[in-house]
Formats: C-alpha cells, sequence, structure tokens
C-alpha cells in the first residue's frame, strides 16, 4: 500500500485553495475530509513529518511494520455508534476494523492479574468476582463512570456553539460534565472506596490519557473507561490504512495532503490568519487556516502582538502538560500464532500506587517502571502475515522524564552520539527483560529492537517536551472555558485533541468539532445520519 500523501519537494501546489489544514493527524484528516466532502472545499493539508497520519502513521524497518499511536478503539463493534458511524462517513467504507480478543486489556499489580473482558455487564461481574466485599463501591463507581462521559456530550457541543449562545448556554452544558471533570481522578474514587487495590485496577489504564489519578481528570478518566466497555477494535491492514482512507476524500474535491511540508508561521492580515509562510519562505494562502499542531504551538505560530493571543499562551502555559514516553519496537522472527500471542494488550504494574510508581522513577530512572503497555499489532492485524510472512511485532511502552534526554534535543536525528545511545541501549535492556518475563515464548526469537525516546516525539510530531497527548488532561484543562476549536485570531481554528479531547477517538471529535464553527452546522449529526 503506497503511503498517503504527496513530498513537498516532489509536487506543484498550485491554485487556489479553500481551506489550509496544518499537521495531517487524525483531527486534521477529519476536519479536511468534512469540508471536502460536505461543502466541497478544496483543502491543502501540510504535515511537517515524511510520512501523514500523526499518531496514526506506521513505523517501518525492513520486514516489520508497528503502529505508532494507535492501539485500539473502542465503540466499533456496534456500526450505529457515532464512532463507527464517523469512521465510516471519513473512509467511505474503505477502512475495515478487526475485533480484538474478548479480553482487551489485562492488568497485573504486582503478581496479581486482572482481566478486563468485551460487555459492560461482563466487566461489572469480573470486577466483583475479585473484589466480592465491594459490590456497591463498584457499582456506584461504574455509574458515576457512565454518567460523567454520558454528559461529555453537552460539555463538547457547547465548543462548537456560536460565541452569542456559548455565553448563555455554555455553563448549562459544561456543569453536568465539570461536576465530576473538574475533580480528579483519585479524589473522585474516594468516594466509594478505600482499597488500594481495587483502586489501582480501575486506574490501571491511565496511559491511555497520559497522567495518574492524583493529576488526571475524572472525566478524562470516565471517557476512556467507558469508551472500552463493550470492546476493542484494530484496523485491518494497520494504522497507516486510516490516513490512505480518508485520502480519496480529500482529493476529490481537489485538496491534496503534503508530506515534508513544515509550516513556519501562520500569515495574518487585520487581526485574522490568510494563509502560512513555509519553512523554505514559500506562502500559501486561503480564507481558512485550521491547526492540527496543537494548542502551544498554533500560538506559537503567530506573531505574538496579536490581540489575546497573549493572554491565551499564558492561559495554556498554566497547565502541565501529559506524559513523554519510551517505547521499544520488537520486530521477531515468528509469527504472533507460532508464539502464541494474542492480541489481549498487558499493563504491567509494580503495585496499585501509581502515583507514587510514577513519582519514583521520573526521580530515579533506575526504579522500577511505573507500568510497561505491553501490545501485539501483528496479533491485532488480520492482514499483518499477508504483508509480512513468518515475521510478527511486539511494542512495549512506559513513561519517561523529558529531563534525561534534554542534553542532546538540539543534536540532529540519528545524530546523538555514543551517550544517548547507551541510555537507549540500556533502556531497551530493561523492557526486552520484562517481555520475556511476561511473553517467555518470545526469547530468542527477537529479530530486531529500536527504541524511541521524547526526542522522537519532539522531532516528528514538533511537541517541545515530547508529550504524546498535548496538554495534560488535568481538572484545569477541562475548566478553561477558552479551549477548544476557536482561536483569539479571526479564520483560525483548532482541530485535533486540544480541540477536544486526547486520543485518536477524541482528536477525530476535534476535527469534527473544528469542521462545524467553520460550516455552522452540527457535523456530528450530519454525519452520523449519513453513514455508510
Amino acid at each position: 500500500m503506497y503511503p498517503a500523501g504527496i513530498p513537498y519537494r516532489q509536487t506543484k501546489i498550485e491554485g487556489a485553495f479553500d481551506a489550509i489544514v496544518i499537521g495531517s493527524g487524525i483531527g486534521g484528516l477529519t476536519t479536511a475530509a468534512l469540508l471536502a466532502k460536505h461543502a466541497s472545499r478544496r483543502v491543502l493539508v501540510l504535515e511537517r513529518h515524511y510520512t501523514a497520519g500523526g499518531f496514526t502513521h506506521a513505523f517501518r524497518r525492513p520486514g516489520f511494520e508497528w503502529d505508532v499511536g494507535l492501539h485500539y478503539v473502542g465503540e466499533l463493534r456496534d456500526p450505529a455508534s457515532a464512532v463507527s458511524r464517523v469512521f465510516a462517513y471519513l473512509t467511505e467504507g474503505r477502512l475495515p476494523w478487526a475485533p480484538m480478543p474478548e479480553v482487551y486489556d489485562r492488568v497485573l499489580l504486582g503478581r496479581n492479574r486482572y482481566d478486563f473482558p468485551t460487555g459492560a455487564a461482563r466487566f461489572r461481574e469480573q470486577l466483583k468476582s475479585y473484589f466480592p466485599k465491594e459490590i456497591r463501591a463498584i457499582d456506584g463507581y461504574l455509574s458515576t463512570v457512565n454518567s460523567c462521559a454520558r454528559w461529555s456530550g453537552g460539555y463538547f457541543a457547547g465548543k462548537s456553539l456560536p460565541q452569542f449562545l456559548s455565553r448563555s448556554l455554555g455553563g448549562l452544558l459544561r456543569w453536568p460534565f465539570l461536576r465530576h471533570a473538574g475533580r480528579t481522578t483519585a479524589d473522585v474514587l474516594r468516594e466509594f472506596t478505600s482499597n488500594p487495590e481495587l483502586a489501582g485496577v480501575l486506574t490501571a489504564q491511565w496511559g491511555d490519557y497520559g497522567l495518574p489519578p492524583e493529576q488526571s481528570s475524572f472525566g478524562i478518566h470516565a471517557i476512556i473507561v467507558r469508551h472500552y466497555f463493550e470492546g476493542a477494535s484494530y484496523p485491518a491492514g494497520g494504522a497507516s490504512r486510516i490516513a490512505h482512507s480518508i485520502e480519496p476524500v480529500i482529493r476529490r474535491a481537489g485538496g491534496m495532503i503534503v508530506t515534508s511540508a513544515e509550516v513556519a508561521q501562520i500569515l495574518t492580515e487585520s487581526g485574522g490568519a490568510i494563509g502560512v509562510r513555509m519553512a523554505d519562505g514559500r506562502e500559501f494562502r486561503a480564507a481558512i487556516v485550521v491547526s492540527d499542531a496543537g494548542a502551544r504551538n498554533t500560538l506559537r505560530m503567530l506573531p505574538p502582538n496579536l490581540p489575546d493571543v497573549a493572554t491565551e499562551s499564558a492561559a495554556l502555559d498554566s497547565l502541565p502538560l501529559s506524559m513523554a514516553h519510551l517505547c521499544l519496537y520488537v520486530g521477531l522472527d515468528r509469527t504472533a500464532a507460532e508464539l502464541g500471542l494474542e492480541g489481549t494488550n498487558l499493563w504491567i504494574n509494580p503495585g496499585p500506587a501509581h502515583d507514587e510508581n510514577l513519582h519514583r522513577f521520573l526521580q530515579d530512572p533506575s526504579q522500577p517502571f511505573p507500568f510497561v503497555y505491553i501490545s501485539f499489532p501483528s496479533a491485532k492485524d488480520p492482514e499483518f502475515s499477508g504483508r509480512y510472512p513468518g515475521r510478527g511485532t511486539v511494542e512495549l511502552i512506559s513513561p519517561a522524564n523529558y529531563d534525561w534526554f534534554r542534553p542532546w534535543e538540539n543534536d540532529r536525528w540519528r545524530k546523538r552520539g555514543s551517550e544517548y545511545d547507551a541510555l537507549k541501549q540500556k533502556f531497551a535492556e530493561r523492557f526486552l527483560a520484562v517481555l520475556y518475563a511476561q511473553v517467555p515464548s518470545t526469547r530468542g526469537h527477537v529479530a530486531l529492537a529500536e527504541l524511541s525516546t521524547p526526542l522522537s516525539t519532539r522531532h516528528f510530531a514538533n511537541y517541545p517536551q515530547g508529550e504524546i497527548y498535548g496538554l495534560g488532561p488535568t481538572p484545569a484543562r477541562f475548566t478553561l472555558r477558552s479551549l477548544g476549536p476557536r482561536t483569539p485570531v479571526r479564520n483560525l481554528f483548532l482541530t485535533g485533541q486540544d480541540a477536544a479531547v486526547l486520543g485518536v477517538v477524541g482528536a477525530a471529535m476535534g476535527g469534527v468539532l473544528a469542521s462545524s464553527v467553520i460550516l455552522q452546522k452540527n457535523m456530528l449529526s450530519v454525519v452520523t445520519r449519513k453513514h455508510i
């Protein structure tokens, strides 16, 4: 399958465009596709990486392929769900999804094992079988998760309202969600249980949203947890198939995705966005500019003297970042089936005290990993063996402290020297020890193991601290009224995870919100009504 997008230096970019989108993550692609498909807008998508897709792109080495940011997606087993309909509309049915095993996540807290099965009722009963003395706590917790996640719809809808309506109705739409989202996950959990093991199990997926229980908003916790209640799926053909499946929609309206195309500045005139200036000095103009580069990066690309930009920058700077991470990409010389690998994700934790585990590790990297998330892409993708016969893949992920790698942040990619390589090798060896302990069949079959660090995220995604989820999902993030698809600059809009909420689906919904504001129409209603 050919990669989505055309290299900047190998194509002519000519004619007038209705909109320019900075970044080809799923938020940028969603906005571009909706403008093209619904409103016949000609959209130019500019991606600084050499491949399109943002965190949905694939990482390849000879004989192997891994996803870099998409590891599983929920709410896709029901074709009537909003998530299913959004992806069907964007890809026009070109993207098949493969269901993951019935146990999609397996949590280990020390020596204790806990399975997360598909189905809300099954998950509830499984929790009660593990903690028979905590039945009331489990029921109360799950009820609160459901209500909080349900109210998030109104919260995000409020972000797409016209400003005059947002001022009058925004508070009413926001309050039911913020009643819990304005508090930390740990704070809300303490209302239901004082059992540290149960709390550790319920929050063991915190790596899916990048902050541990004492720091994260219960709102993001509830959204992510409920997202997987009815199981998880993976794109057949790999994560990169998402961008490849959306690209025809953009091209059919005369638009294009251009890779290796770095935007240096957003051009403005009379207080409004009018286009972009590239790193090579070339300029492109359009009536609408949409940024999928993250809220902070977007403001940095603007002239600093614009009204309200400094105020907005200060508000964003008050928010912490999400976690930086390490990822070991492992290539195996046997297939997943031959080694008995299933698609179930593993969450390996030293114990249930997630905040303490993280703090200890970030202060001293010789301490145990706060968690290791193990994913098996080749086992999840039914088409993998057709592309890479006789091979298998594994990924191992853990949080990291960006400061460990700061001495090399200004060095060139792949030219960072022997000390940097030695540090990477130490972490790689530790990851492999975890892999062999948890999945012994892989020992002796590792053909390739390559570690990415926060500098990899900084280099390719342009997140300054290597943060994988952009702005940290703290209570303060959700109570910040200005964060959404609108920006202080006229005709400049934000899309992706900072416009809505983190994660692949959250970023896609950020694209739906951005297109709703631009087109002044409820695009989620349009998409879920007119689906393939």
